[in-house]
Parts: structure tokens; C-alpha cells; sequence
């Protein structure tokens, strides 16, 4: 199997074993719902809310080794923890509070990459409105991927309407303008 979606099972399983909510965003994401490109990582959103966050990092800590020192520290600071697989796969795990990601974890569905590899990614829409807020060139990039692959399967009023939100709170309305112009909206 590959190392990556090993890495991303590996993960999942850590997870589902916990009973979290969670779910795979990123360039696996992407290799489903997008135009497929190399990843070299795990991308992964946890439901942990405010105030859990160092529950969840040390439980996660006991069983995956971090990338950087500090790497406690630097989750709570940076609200992303950065740890490697058994395999030394680079694995982000993205800290979620927020009401989108919450609505995000409710979205997700099971998605068979091979026998081995049945990962909980997250929705199409949810992963064009991560790209979107995200809004540096290759984000921008997978999200035109994103809608030129799923054409019409789009709920782009639910886009628009997360989009309007995360861009207000980013204060880059820019963000907005450009998704409704990629969605031909």
C-alpha cells in the first residue's frame, strides 16, 4: 500500500478508536474530488473545540512521534500539530472550533482509495471552501480543479454562504469574489 495512505489509515484508525470526530482535507482530499496531484503529506481537520486542545496533542503525542520540538507548544500556539506516521509520513493535524468545521465533520463520508485505504475525508464544497480561505496560488488551483471536476454536484449556495463568513473573518472579501467568478456565479 502506498506510504501515504497508510500513513492516513494509520491515523484514522488512532482517531476512530478515540471516538473523535475528524477528517482527511488536503491533497488526499483533493486526489478525490479535484484534479489529482503529488502529496507528501496527511492533511486532517480534529473536532477538539476551545480549550481541549492539549488533551487531545498529549493523547496524540503518546503515539506519534512530533516533527519539531516544542511540538505541544507549538499546537496550542498555531492550533495545528505536526507529527509523523510509524512510516515518517508528515501528518498535520488542523485543530477545528470553528462552526463551518463542525458542519465540515457532519459532511464527510467514507471514500474507498483501495481495499486497505476506506478514509473519512471531508465533502467536495467543504474542501473548495478550505482551498478558497486558504487562497494561496495552488489552493486556488485545486479549487478550480474541485469545480471543474464536480461541474454541476456542487451545492454552491452552501460555498457561497461559508465563503461570505470565512472571508469576512479573514477580512479579504477578495476571497468571496474570486470563488463566485470560479464557480461561474
Amino acid at each position: 500500500m502506498n506510504l501515504i495512505f497508510k500513513a492516513a489509515q494509520e491515523i484514522s484508525d488512532f482517531f476512530e478508536r478515540e471516538g473523535w470526530s475528524f477528517c482527511i482535507i488536503g491533497g488526499l482530499a483533493n486526489q478525490c474530488w479535484g484534479e489529482p496531484r503529488t502529496t507528501h503529506d496527511v492533511d486532517l481537520t480534529l473536532l477538539t473545540g476551545i480549550g481541549n486542545e492539549v488533551l487531545f496533542a498529549e493523547k496524540i503525542l503518546r503515539s506519534f512521534n512530533p516533527r519539531i520540538q516544542d511540538a505541544l507548544d507549538f499546537s496550542i500556539r498555531n492550533r495545528v500539530l505536526l507529527v509523523e506516521s510509524s512510516e515518517k509520513i508528515p501528518m498535520d493535524i488542523s485543530f477545528g472550533a470553528l462552526p463551518f468545521e463542525k458542519e465540515m465533520m457532519s459532511r464527510a463520508v467514507k471514500f474507498e482509495f483501495m481495499p486497505q485505504a476506506v478514509l473519512n475525508i471531508c465533502s467536495a464544497e467543504d474542501l473548495f471552501i478550505m482551498k478558497a480561505f486558504a487562497s494561496r496560488q495552488k489552493d486556488w488551483l485545486d479549487a478550480e480543479g474541485i469545480a471543474k471536476k464536480q461541474k454541476n454536484n456542487l451545492d454552491t449556495r452552501y460555498i457561497l454562504k461559508h465563503l461570505e463568513e470565512l472571508s469576512e473573518l479573514k477580512e479579504e472579501p477578495e476571497i468571496l469574489t474570486k470563488a463566485q467568478k470560479i464557480l461561474g456565479n
